[in-house]
């Protein structure tokens, strides 16, 4: 990494301008999401997280299923808009499925029954750690990416393409590739009452 980690994080952003072009080798994002998973934290150190790679015609075809999907729902006059927003996820390179294992969920639940109804919530944000932790790398690494989420839609007929475990509890979808439309300037809203400092 060239960048220190505020560095990193302050860089990363959302882009929807993205390209089918090569950035790096798959066996290198492979080992971005492998390290992003086995180390980003977790409650109970709970390891919950499941992560899906689609490369090259897999992440073509996650595409298409989520078309057809909006078709369904979304009135035929208004659909061309939704058809670009889709076929810009497509032109990327590649894109990250985010999942929650509630088989280990519900054992945690079982085991330290105090704490039952916390980890559900703790699940969720170990799974937004995972996402911001690829996220950052793979903008490091020279990808575009963005955080999509047509779960309820999709989730029974990608379990079903991909021979997904039914226990996997669909998050969220990261389409990346190599940027080609830079974001615009990005815009805060941090008020001095947002933070507060005691000594």
């Amino acid at each position: 990494m060239t960048k220190n980690f505020q560095d990193a994080i302050k860089a990363r952003r959302s882009y929807y301008g993205i390209s089918k072009e090569k950035v790096t080798s798959d066996e290198r994002i492979e080992e971005i999401v492998r390290e992003s998973v086995k180390y980003t934290p977790s409650a109970f150190n709970s390891q919950s997280a499941r992560a899906i790679l689609l490369l090259q015609g897999q992440h073509d075809s996650f595409w298409d299923i989520t078309m057809e999907a909006l078709r369904k729902v979304v009135p035929e006059a208004a659909f061309a808009n939704t058809e670009e927003k889709i076929n810009s996820f497509k032109n990327g390179y590649g894109t990250v499925l985010y999942f929650e294992d509630q088989i280990t969920v519900k054992s945690l639940q079982e085991q330290f029954a105090p704490y039952k109804d916390n980890f559900p919530v703790w699940s969720q944000q170990s799974s937004a750690m995972l996402q911001l932790v690829i996220w950052t790398a793979l903008e490091e690494e020279g990808f575009g990416a963005s955080l999509q989420h047509y779960t309820e839609l999709i989730e029974a007929e990608i379990k079903k393409e991909w021979n997904i475990p039914k226990e996997w509890k669909m998050i969220a979808q990261m389409p990346f590739g190599k940027p080609n439309v830079q974001p615009d300037e990005k815009q805060f809203n941090i008020q001095e009452e947002h933070i507060k400092v005691y000594k």
